[in-house]
């Protein structure tokens, strides 16, 4: 994390949850590949630590994003630009965040 950095995470759930559980829409699939590459580029420039959704397909799925900021505002703003978040295709929370523990 960069000097003067902070950490923030945000939360993703499907309004959809189909979208998991039969398939995504042609649209979904569209949004999903922009929010991949989305999060692969920030992530490539430090900015996202580390992105990913848990496996389970029900309504307790949940995609988690921790980013990392000069400050909230910053924050939100990677996060408002998401694929998944302007399509509205997924609820979101945000939340300032700090690791406690990290192996290595």
């Amino acid at each position: 994390m960069a000097e003067g950095s902070r950490q923030f995470i945000y939360f993703l759930r499907p309004k959809r949850l189909e979208m998991l559980t039969k398939g995504p829409t042609a649209e979904e699939a569209r949004v999903q590949t922009e929010h991949g590459n989305y999060l692969e580029g920030l992530a490539a420039r430090g900015v996202v630590t580390l992105a990913g959704r848990t496996t389970n397909n029900d309504e307790t799925t949940v995609g988690i994003v921790v980013v990392n900021a000069p400050d909230e505002a910053a924050a939100q703003e990677v996060m408002e630009n998401d694929p998944f978040v302007k399509s509205s295709l997924m609820s979101v929370a945000f939340f300032p965040f700090r690791v406690a523990y990290k192996a290595g």
